[in-house]
């Protein structure tokens, strides 16, 4: 870049292809023909190896993958008929699954060529501007300290980007585009094949067929989500208020007690959760034998009752954390306005109503939020202690207390219900997303951060 009264900071391209020379112009069609009339032969020898490359891709792989993309098979794998040796053989087919894949890296591809081509362009238009001020034109030594001092950042990210872009973009764009398609367990391939539906799962979801499923499984998740950070929140701050207040004693050794159950891995507590609470379990067991009861509590069995259940047993792996974080803002508290506020008569309770909760609720809403979004898809606690069961009749592929997350693992395992997973996939994100902004951007929190 440069300053001089008679050019710009920083053409345009199209200012650049009407006044650049020869070799500037011939870099709008052969990549690094600029660099390479100015010397700086690797530079402009990897984007035009990066040209040649990409248009011997697309004439032998890229553009039949690209076409493919519009119809994702037409051949059936089958048996056919051999006439020389008079049997039927099997016919190997396209399979939609590998054309979708490959369609979508082919896809990438032409964007990472783009981004290569529009790079080109800019270090062409910098060579422009250096020669027509004079300057010394950087040479491929210079360039490549370049990016190991000032654009050592560059570098850095570059291999990150590129693990980003083919080992998440990529399955991420898969498995969107799979929610367009009606990739079920009618079209599995390589025997068959599925093709575009558009926006159909999509309209099947919420006003078809699986809207009985879907909107009743939504309300359940939603009730959970509530429930299970609100109980969290409250009960943890009321056992760091216990354990905090004055004349406790061994207050160490009490918080220790709690931390252990955060020690222990959480789907170790779930199964022995789940064993214990089991109709036959220890726990039914002593009560029968107390003769406190006379058939085994439904515990996981009943509807109701199994959904009560996996929030009290929340609580168990969630409370010690919220009492933690309560633990080190209360301490953190300025003293004098709990002192004021008592030598002006207040009690406990308005002194925790006034003062203690509004700022714990100020530093732990963040993590409130978070913690709502990271129950939308709390997978382990649902499915290690029901598995989502109870079974239920009027739902397609979920239990009664089956979460959009679990459902939608069980559409992909066990009903194989691609697209409907996808669906459900893309919705959940939706959901999350779209809280998420609306709750950050209106607390206090944000607006004072």
């Amino acid at each position: 870049m440069f300053k001089n009264k008679n050019y710009k900071t920083t053409i345009t391209f199209s200012e650049l292809f009407k006044k650049g020379d020869l070799p500037t112009k011939l870099s709008f069609f052969i990549m690094g023909a600029a660099n390479l009339a100015n010397k700086q032969i690797p530079k402009g020898l990897l984007f035009l190896i990066s040209q040649i490359g990409f248009i011997y891709w697309l004439v032998t792989n890229g553009a039949h993958a690209l076409a493919m993309l519009q119809t994702l098979g037409t051949k059936k794998q089958g048996l056919v008929y051999n006439e020389d040796l008079g049997i039927e053989l099997l016919q190997k087919g396209d399979n939609s699954m590998l054309i979708l894949l490959f369609g979508i890296a082919a896809i990438l591809v032409c964007v990472l060529l783009i981004i290569l081509y529009v790079i080109n362009l800019k270090s062409a238009r910098h060579l422009f501007e250096l020669n027509q001020t004079d300057a010394k034109v950087p040479s491929t030594m210079q360039d490549l300290r370049s990016l190991l001092n000032e654009r050592f950042h560059v570098t850095l990210m570059t291999i990150p980007l590129l693990g980003v872009l083919f080992f998440t973009v990529l399955p991420l764009l898969y498995m969107i585009s799979i929610a367009f398609t009606n990739y079920d367990h009618n079209h599995l391939p390589p025997k068959s094949l599925f093709s575009w539906v558009g926006l159909q799962n999509f309209g099947n979801v919420i006003s078809g067929n699986m809207a009985g499923t879907f909107f009743p499984v939504l309300g359940w998740t939603l009730v959970w989500a509530i429930f299970a950070t609100v109980t969290n929140f409250f009960f943890g701050i009321i056992l760091a208020l216990l354990i905090n207040a004055k004349g406790i004693k061994y207050k160490k050794m009490w918080r220790t007690l709690f931390v252990i159950t955060m020690a222990v891995p959480q789907f170790v507590s779930l199964l022995v959760m789940r064993n214990l609470l089991n109709d036959a379990g220890p726990i039914n067991a002593i009560l029968q034998n107390l003769g406190w009861i006379s058939s085994s509590i439904p515990f996981l069995t009943d509807p109701l009752l199994a959904k009560i259940t996996v929030i009290v047993v929340n609580m168990w792996i969630g409370i010690p954390v919220t009492m933690l974080v309560s633990t080190g803002i209360i301490q953190n508290l300025p003293t004098d306005q709990i002192e004021a506020a008592e030598i002006d008569g207040a009690n406990k309770f308005q002194i925790f109503r006034n003062i203690t909760f509004p700022q714990i609720l100020f530093v732990m809403t963040p993590a409130l939020i978070q913690q709502f979004i990271g129950n939308i898809n709390n997978f382990n606690v649902i499915y290690l202690l029901t598995q989502g069961g109870p079974t239920n009749s009027d739902f397609y592929g979920a239990g009664s207390t089956d979460l959009l997350v679990t459902w939608l693992y069980n559409l992909t395992v066990n009903t194989l219900d691609y697209n409907l997973a996808s669906v459900i996939g893309i919705l959940i994100f939706i959901l999350s997303a779209v809280f998420s902004l609306l709750a950050y951007t209106r607390t206090n929190s944000f607006k004072e951060a």
